[in-house]
């Protein structure tokens, strides 16, 4: 080969390195070392993830006595008795989550005198927020159902009363 010849392969090899307008080939490579955004593989968020980041964003606004309905807080207390058990985190969320997006159900038994319309946008805000920014998901709906209203000292006012029976 001659020297003109060497030159003109490195020169059209360079070129082709640099050229990242359509990825083929080495130009393939370079985009991908480059960090060009999916190039360089997939994530994959767990639903359990996305319910985790949800529960514990609703749980942070006041208002919100607890997360769940009914059945669900009763296996839950049941869990907080029971030793080497956890508090759920997921308790009265449930969500889809795809590719690209995340849709999340909320229950929730309010505390008596909070606007609940008000609640329930606040638990929205904060939902969206924290799994947009925790996730990258786009959140297309955040459905909030609350299941019942706490007064307060309800159970101490049955502790107070005197026993029927002596």
């Amino acid at each position: 080969m001659t020297d003109s010849t060497v030159t003109e392969k490195t020169k059209t090899t360079a070129a082709a390195a640099t050229d990242t307008s359509e990825p083929t080939g080495k130009g393939l490579a370079l985009a991908r070392e480059s960090g060009a955004p999916g190039d360089r593989g997939r994530t994959v968020i767990a639903d359990a993830v996305v319910a985790k980041i949800a529960g514990i964003a609703t749980r942070e606004i006041d208002g919100v006595h607890d997360v769940g309905g009914a059945a669900e807080r009763v296996v839950g207390k049941m869990r907080e008795v029971l030793p080497g058990t956890s508090v759920s985190t997921t308790q009265g969320i449930n969500v889809e989550v795809g590719e690209k997006q995340a849709a999340v159900d909320v229950s929730i038994v309010a505390d008596f005198g909070v606007a609940i319309h008000q609640l329930a946008a606040a638990i929205r805000r904060n939902v969206i927020n924290a799994i947009e920014s925790m996730t990258g998901l786009e959140v297309t709906e955040v459905n909030v159902t609350v299941h019942d209203i706490n007064f307060g000292d309800d159970d101490d006012d049955q502790t107070d009363t005197p026993p029927r029976v002596q």
